[in-house]
This record gives C-alpha cells, structure tokens and sequence, in this order.
C-alpha cells in the first residue's frame, strides 16, 4: 500500500502524535510491506488559499507556485493518506489547515447533493483514497475536547475514514511513563496491523486506545504540579 503521512505537527519527529502515527505503521508494516512517504508540512511552503476559486475554473491549476502541486500529485498517488497532528485550539495546527484550504483544485465549482448535504464535483479522481485521521491532544479526556476536529475530518472525508483520538498524549514523550504508553503503543500497533488486514479497526480496540492512560485527575495533577 502507498501511504502519504501529512505531519501537521511543528515539532517534526518530536511530536507527541508521532509517536502513535509511528506504532500504527510498525503493525501495518507486520501484516505487510508498506510504501510509506512522511511529509513534516511545517517544512514545506504553502501559501495560504485566498479563496478566488480560480483553481476550481481553471482545471486545478492555484495561482500560487509553491510546494501544493507537488503535495497534491503525492496525495493522488497514495492509498492511504494520513493526517497526524497535536490538537490545536480544538482543530488542527495552522501549517496543516493551510495544507487542506489548499486541496480545493481537487474539486471543482459544480456541486452535487449528496444525502443530506452538497459536495463540490471533484476535478481528479480521488475515489481510491482512504483517509485516516491520528490527533493526540494535552487534556486528560476526549469528551468535549475533539469533537470539532472530528466533525471537520468527517466533512472533508466523508467516506473511508479512520479516526483515532487520543488523549494524555505528552506522556508519549517523557521515559518516566513507559509503563503506561507501552502498552498503549502495543495497541496502536495492533490496530495497525489489524487496519492493514482487513480496512479496518475493531470498535472495541478503537475505544481502549481513545481512553485515558493514567485516570484524568492523577494526569491532570502531575501536569497542574509542574507549572
């Protein structure tokens, strides 16, 4: 399988989510080779989109000539594209969020219903892709926290999403803790090599890893101790 790994976090292979995006590779890998590409998007030069839609007219070419068309061409090339990124003020990091205001040349102006909704006609065809979306988060819970992450995620992607949430993820990042997120990187591993298996992640398995590590108060006094 040819996987694009989009890193939204700035602080490249020391993020937290890293760490969890990295185990669930490590079980696709045991259930079978992988191509596997990693983009760290705070390295790359991305414009902002200035929503003119000339790419949505123009079949897909922006106006600005930056790192995007090559993004782009790796993202259609891919079977699995993976957003790894650290919650930021409830959604994702700037330098990733600029990387999706950007795949609006994949899509064109002409709109379809589709259910309940309108979704722009796709420009390339994309139909091939599966999206899975792997976000750590600070807080010592995942109620009210990534909801409106994930609602974004289901928006963008509607169909052949994967989602995993976990918090309590700067654990991941301090050896003191290792007899916690060993075990929880076990789990991810298994998810992953599951995922690589059959498309996709036993309920059940999605839940343990989405759990606390530590319970959120014991989480919430170590961190409270240390500021």
């Amino acid at each position: 399988m040819r996987i694009l790994v989009l890193n939204g976090s700035p602080k490249r292979d020391k993020s937290d989510t890293m760490h969890i995006t990295r185990a669930f590779l490590e079980g696709m890998h045991e259930a079978a080779h992988q191509d596997i590409r990693l983009i760290h998007v705070i390295d790359k030069h991305i414009e902002p989109c200035t929503g003119c839609f000339s790419c949505m007219r123009n079949g897909g070419t922006c106006v600005h000539d930056d790192d995007m068309r090559q993004i782009l061409e790796e993202v259609l090339s891919c079977d699995l594209l993976i957003w790894s990124f650290p919650l930021y003020c409830y959604g994702m990091p700037a330098p990733l969020k600029a990387l999706l205001d950007r795949t609006l040349p994949l899509s064109g102006m002409a709109m379809q219903k589709v259910g309940d909704r309108y979704e722009h006609v796709g420009q390339a065809d994309y139909s091939h892709l599966r999206y899975l979306m792997i976000s750590g988060c600070g807080f010592p819970n995942s109620r009210h926290i990534f909801e409106p992450a994930v609602a974004q995620f289901k928006l963008c992607f509607p169909g052949s999403h994967t989602i995993l949430t976990v918090p309590e993820s700067p654990m991941f990042n301090a050896p003191e803790a290792a007899v916690v997120i060993e075990p929880r990187l076990a789990l991810v591993k298994q998810a992953g090599k599951q995922y690589a298996e059959t498309g996709r992640i036993d309920a059940a398995l999605l839940a343990e890893i989405c759990a606390p590590m530590i319970p959120e108060e014991q989480y919430a006094a170590i961190v409270n101790g240390g500021v």
